[in-house]
């Protein structure tokens, strides 16, 4: 029996595994073939596109957060102009002006700086009189008083909270207790 005889005892099919034989075409299974590969070829497409698409969103965030540090402070900015304009025109003025006129300038100029930490949400931090806080407060001194330990008794300089965050903490001497003496 010959090589030929053998092989055609087989199925085509079982033929094709044999050594080096060409699979005979089997058209649903060349479609079926087809189909996959194109479908392979659009996923890895798509893919390919939905991975640039978010390297792209996340450089356009960076971008985003990048101009937001930069320009944060650009409103409160813009609220300071006016205050600045006020104090350069009391300047120009001279000396030929009247207190009067001085003070009620400096009164607009103030109210227009207090209008501006407001829309900021800069706040004043004056604890006389109140408990000493560590978190807003920072202590001078300590001095014998009449009040309650541990109370604010002077205020040397003024506190400011942005929001709830300490700006600057109010510079303040503390009373201290009657046992300490």
């Amino acid at each position: 029996m010959t090589a030929q005889e053998s092989n055609e005892n087989f199925p085509r099919d079982e033929r094709a595994g044999q050594a080096g034989a060409e699979p005979a075409g089997n058209p649903e299974r060349d479609e079926a073939l087809a189909r996959a590969e194109a479908e392979a070829s659009e996923m890895k497409d798509a893919w390919l596109r939905a991975r640039a698409e978010t390297e792209n969103v996340r450089r356009q965030a960076q971008m985003d957060v990048a101009k937001a540090h930069k320009y944060a402070i650009e409103k409160f900015a813009e609220d300071l102009l006016p205050v600045k304009d006020a104090l350069e025109k009391a300047l120009a003025a001279g000396t030929d002006v009247p207190a009067q006129t001085l003070r009620e300038g400096s009164d607009l100029t103030l109210k227009a700086l207090n209008a501006a930490f407001g829309r900021a949400a800069i706040r004043e931090v004056d604890p006389t009189g109140q408990k000493f806080d560590p978190h807003v407060h920072q202590a001078m001194s300590v001095v014998d008083s009449d009040l309650p330990p541990n109370t604010v008794v002077t205020v040397y300089q003024k506190g400011y909270l942005l929001n709830d965050r300490v700006l600057r903490p109010a510079l303040v001497t503390v009373s201290k207790s009657q046992e300490d003496g």
